[in-house]
């Protein structure tokens, strides 16, 4: 009986030892609210865009320490010559609380594809949510 009472403080010990060993860390970061729009401010949501606009991907973030990390991968999901789920771009910025806006601008003198795209955003390397768009 004395073995095992040993037995299960050693084993307890050795799991307090692991764990302040890990560096993990819990955050209850989220994502309360993401849209597309077609300005910086977020104040003309939209999910269809010309061909020669600026995408904007507005994130709210709530409960998040400064050194949140929000990621935002643009993907061409089936456009117009171009490979299917091409990553266009990643853009990763580390904030607190607060809205996010991300942008993908085209060069001045090209126009996006028609078709379909999709902004993935992730939370501390964490995939959180999926914006589809198109452009038409």
């Amino acid at each position: 009986m004395k073995t095992k009472r040993i037995s299960t403080v050693v084993a307890l010990l050795a799991l307090a030892l692991l764990v302040s060993a890990c560096d993990f860390s819990f955050s209850t970061a989220n994502i309360p609210n993401a849209f597309m729009a077609a300005d910086h401010d977020g104040t003309q949501p939209t999910t269809t865009f010309r061909q020669d606009a600026v995408f904007y991907a507005i994130v709210d973030l709530a409960n998040a320490p400064d050194d949140t990390t929000v990621k935002a991968a643009w993907i061409a999901v089936n456009a117009d010559g171009v490979e299917a789920n091409f990553v266009i771009e990643d853009v990763e910025i580390t904030s607190g609380d607060g809205r996010i806006t991300f942008d993908l601008t085209n060069a001045p003198d090209m126009l996006w594809p028609l078709g379909q795209y999709r902004v993935d955003l992730y939370l501390n390397d964490e995939l959180k949510t999926s914006l589809e768009f198109q452009v038409q």
